[in-house]
């Protein structure tokens, strides 16, 4: 029986997938043209092709080839093509095209002359004058490309993507068929574990179960072809009996797929049930912020959200930060993730192992590999094939690479692994062999010199607080240049902020460099790890100190100066009790007897509880935030006093406050502890130290008794304040004193006493 001219189309960048799956199958191929791979078969070859191609989109037959510049030449190719052995008298035969650089530029013309010529033909070939297209689906496709005209016969109708066990669509669908190729790329197997974070509608784990037990793709579905007289027959069914024997068992480990949408993994178990597999995948619900996992050597393979069709831009972007942090859970897993635009590397700190070029629909996208660690040959893992000519393996895996890309087939030309980006790292620097994380070899040096310098400190603040009366005080102040942390002790608890500072590892890297520091910290001061609290402390802009960042709920109450605080070791930023100011506390308290005391910017009330217990007559405590406020408010009542109308908590902006007074001698004793910046949408214009801490300072003025006195800090490191405008005022910096000794950081704020003079 002659052979075909045979085109298994695939979408941009499978092309080389296709070729594999077609010589598994036993027909050897190469790929034609993007989109296309050429192969030569028999009747059996349709239906094999058909049936088993996972990562094709059509079987089509090529009826004819040839020169197309005119109409004439395309006339004449198509009446001669052998449409009547395939296309009985009353078959259907729509006409869709194509064209491409090519004379021949309107599509709907070379349609109609394609259908012109293929009823001659037909008339011909069959003797009769009519064609009722009544009976069966032969679609013919003319694609015209350069003035060469390609005439196909589609075999397969709809498209191979539509298995048949997914009747119900969900929010952005993947593809099934770029589904098992990405199933394919990762190289996973069945004695591997797999997780899909964001499963959906379940499509690459479905997928991954079919490619697991050896199902074929097409198995539950009908072809065009089926019903064509020359194809119809027992064939099929026999074709479809070998396909079912050739079905495994039940995975022995089954899959996992997880999405936060219980509507989308319905569907997911509905087209799993339809499948044949639904018991080889455990659906459930979970953030992907929640995901780990005790296996080992297993892949994660995605579809996360693209921000084009799911959510803000923001958000996604945002996802993918995060990314690397949960990721690095997984320390001998591989990933594989398909993202659309090209800035995802950036956003994940690292770049890629490998990156193809593919398309989910008609979204550009790259799919990216994140090589594990090999499974140790004992463990069944495979090998490369070096029997392969250099020309034929994967030639764009990184030459560090020990993990999944052994067996990668040669990419086709379409196939792009070299895309630039403004944002991903061009070169990624020797790393452990983790896709995520991992320790760098400083790592366990620099562990060991932290450990030695906090134990030496710890030793000598050992009788120091006491003294003072303090349970709380800084431990440790980026002594070593390579560990930037402050180290707080807040009594039997241990706070660990860290400074933004330039270096060499990956997000993901620098989490596990993070998470080792903590422990560090934790067996030194013999804390147990729960203890430790770790918080990132970066140049903050807005009202970002005032944002909570968790939700654990870690307060305390802990002891300052025979005083007692509530603070929040875990939530926020800033944890309620600013260790640096505990001198100029000490200051207030000392200087509040018998004085009115108005605190602006209050943040949760400390100076004013200082204030009550020095015996002031009166305190007033101004802040936006409702949630500080009511943290004052707790602080006085820890300390004896409560808020009313002796200690008065007022919510506004402090300078609308401060505006909103009488002009007339109100305070005696002041605190003004602002922040750098803040454009929280409760103010009617965003708040700028520099620029507007003297407009304010000069008003306060105006509402302060002669003699009175204000403290002032900030934590800007390049203010200035400028004295000669502060009319009223005696003005003396005090910031060497006000910063306690266990700051070895003698900068960490400024501060200055405003003493009021005679008003000119």
């Amino acid at each position: 029986m002659a052979d075909f001219d045979l085109i298994a189309t695939a979408a941009f960048g499978l092309e080389a997938e296709v070729r594999f799956e077609l010589e598994a199958l036993g027909y050897p191929a190469r790929i034609a043209s993007p989109g296309r791979v050429l192969f030569h078969g028999g009747e059996q070859a349709i239906r094999d092709a058909n049936l088993w191609l996972r990562c094709a989109e059509r079987v089509l037959i090529r009826m004819a080839i040839g020169p197309a510049n005119d109409f004439g030449l395309l006339f004449d190719l198509a009446r001669e093509a052998p449409w009547a052995e395939w296309i009985p008298a009353d078959g259907q035969f729509p006409v869709r095209g194509k064209s491409y650089k090519s004379l021949l530029t309107s599509v709907p013309a070379c349609q109609r002359i394609v259908k012109k010529a293929v009823v001659e033909a037909l008339r011909a070939g069959h003797g009769v004058e009519e064609l009722p297209e009544t009976n069966g689906d032969y679609a013919i496709e003319v694609a015209i490309a350069n003035d060469e005209a390609s005439l196909y016969l589609d075999t397969t109708g709809v498209g191979l993507h539509k298995r048949g066990y997914r009747p119900l669509v969900s929010e952005a669908p993947l593809r099934e068929t770029l589904a098992a190729a990405m199933v394919r790329f990762s190289r996973w197997r069945p004695d591997r574990p797999f997780w899909d974070p964001f499963c959906g509608s379940g499509t690459i784990a479905i997928e991954a179960a079919m490619i697991g037990r050896d199902i074929a793709p097409g198995l539950n579905r009908r072809f065009a072809c089926e019903l064509w007289p020359r194809l119809a027959g027992d064939d099929w069914t026999t074709t479809r009996a070998a396909a079912e024997r050739r079905v495994k068992p039940p995975l022995e480990e089954r899959l996992s797929a997880t999405d936060v949408s219980e509507d989308a993994l319905k569907i997911a178990r509905r087209s799993a049930a339809a499948a044949g597999v639904v018991d080889d995948i455990h659906f459930q619900i979970r953030d992907f912020a929640d995901l780990s996992s005790k296996r080992d050597y297993g892949c994660l393979i995605t579809n996360p959200p693209y921000g084009e069709r799911i959510g803000e831009r923001e958000e996604v972007e945002q996802l993918y930060r995060s990314m690397p942090s949960v990721l690095r859970r997984l320390k001998s897993w591989s990933h594989y993730i398909i993202a659309a635009g090209r800035e995802f590397e950036g956003l994940v700190g690292q770049g890629a192992s490998k990156r193809r070029k593919l398309y989910n629909g008609r979204i550009e996208c790259t799919f990216y590999e994140f090589h594990g660690p090999r499974k140790p040959r004992d463990g069944g893992r495979g090998t490369r094939d070096e029997s392969k000519p250099a020309a034929q393996r994967d030639e764009t895996v990184n030459a560090n690479d020990e993990g999944e890309a052994a067996e990668s087939p040669t990419e086709s030309p379409t196939e792009s692994s070299t895309e630039s980006s403004s944002l991903r790292p061009q070169a990624s620097p020797p790393r452990a062999p983790q896709a995520f994380g991992g320790l760098r070899p400083e790592a366990d040096r620099q562990a060991t010199e932290f450990a030695a310098r906090l134990a030496k400190r710890a030793r000598h603040l050992r009788k120091w607080p006491t003294k003072r009366e303090i349970t709380c005080y800084r431990l440790y102040d980026r002594d070593i240049p390579e560990v930037p942390l402050a180290v707080d002790r807040y009594e039997d608890a241990i706070v660990v902020a860290e400074y933004e500072r330039p270096h060499e590892r990956t997000p993901a890297e620098h989490a596990d460099w993070l998470d080792l520091m903590v422990r560090t910290i934790a067996k030194t001061l013999e804390i147990p790890r729960k203890e430790v609290f770790l918080r990132k402390r970066e140049r903050q802009r807005g009202d970002a100190q005032y944002e909570r960042v968790a939700d654990e709920g870690a307060f305390r109450v802990v002891n300052e100066g025979g005083l007692r605080f509530r603070v929040n070791l875990s939530d926020y930023l800033d944890t309620g009790l600013f260790l640096d100011h505990r001198v100029t506390r000490g200051m207030v308290r000392d200087g509040a007897a018998g004085k009115r005391m108005l605190n602006l910017f209050a943040y949760t009330g400390s100076f004013t509880a200082y204030a009550a217990a020095g015996g002031a007559t009166s305190t007033t405590t101004v802040d936006l935030s409702q949630t500080y406020l009511d943290w004052a408010a707790e602080n006085l009542r820890l300390n004896g006093f409560e808020a009313g109308p002796t200690h008065y908590l007022h919510r506004a902006d402090s300078r609308a406050y401060i505006d909103g007074l009488p002009r007339t001698p109100m305070f005696d004793l002041v605190v003004v502890d602002p922040p750098t910046f803040s454009n929280s949408k409760r103010l009617d214009d965003d708040w700028d130290v520099q620029r507007d801490a003297v407009p304010l300072l000069t008003a306060i003025r105006k509402r302060l008794a002669d003699d009175g006195v204000v403290y002032f800090s900030t934590n800007f490191r390049r203010f200035k304040l400028d004295e000669t405008a502060l009319a009223g005022y005696s003005v003396r910096e005090i910031s060497k004193q006000t910063v306690p000794e266990d700051f070895r950081n003698q900068r960490i704020h400024r501060c200055w006493r405003l003493t009021a003079t005679a008003l000119g």
